[in-house]
């Protein structure tokens, strides 16, 4: 079994890094946008996906003109929805709120938020168009749920991945559509 080659890069820093950024569109620092063209520069793939969300998709644009590849922006792959706490500090944040979201993401989202199970299910449908090696400028709960539908990890343990600004995660995509394995992780 060959598969396909998938990475997923997280996008760079932007100016208001510590907080819940979900569907706010935060711009890219610049700094954050060179750490993610260089990290792609060894990836051999003809077609780069990206959030719409301009933290991720200026540095998927810098990227497909490097690389005189295609540019597909998909919404499918924002981040979670943080509804009201959107741009917040999780220290300013209701300790217990926080602590059940946490352990049920599902059970006990954030307040006019979203889900883990509908952010798994539009990351799914997004991985489901993808049949030629292609990288992926997303968002970190975007690419735990990546995990979790192709590695059939649950929440608690996509979790247990560090994936800082600029983190590459590679995996393989089975052929059939069964799964996929871990080829790398660079942080």
């Amino acid at each position: 079994m060959t598969g396909i080659t998938l990475h997923l890069m997280r996008h760079g820093i932007t100016g208001m890094t510590g907080r819940l950024l979900g569907h706010h569109d935060a711009p890219p620092h610049p700094d954050g946008v060179a750490l993610c063209v260089d990290r792609a520069r060894p990836i051999d793939c003809g077609r780069i996906l990206t959030s719409d969300l301009s933290r991720a998709r200026i540095p998927a644009e810098f990227i497909a003109a490097e690389k005189q590849a295609a540019l597909h922006v998909d919404p499918r792959w924002r981040e979670l929805d943080f509804g009201a706490w959107d741009c917040a500090d999780a220290a300013d944040l209701p300790t217990g709120a926080l602590t059940d979201f946490w352990a049920d993401p599902d059970g006990s989202p954030p307040p006019g938020g979203e889900c883990w199970s509908s952010l798994c299910a539009r990351v799914s449908a997004a991985l489901g168009e993808i049949d030629a090696p292609a990288l992926v400028l997303t968002h970190a709960g975007a690419m735990r749920a990546a995990l979790s539908v192709l590695c059939g990890l649950d929440h608690r343990q996509v979790w247990t991945f560090d994936l800082p600004h600029g983190a590459l995660l590679s995996l393989r995509l089975w052929p059939d559509g069964s799964g996929a394995q871990i080829t790398g992780l660079a942080a």
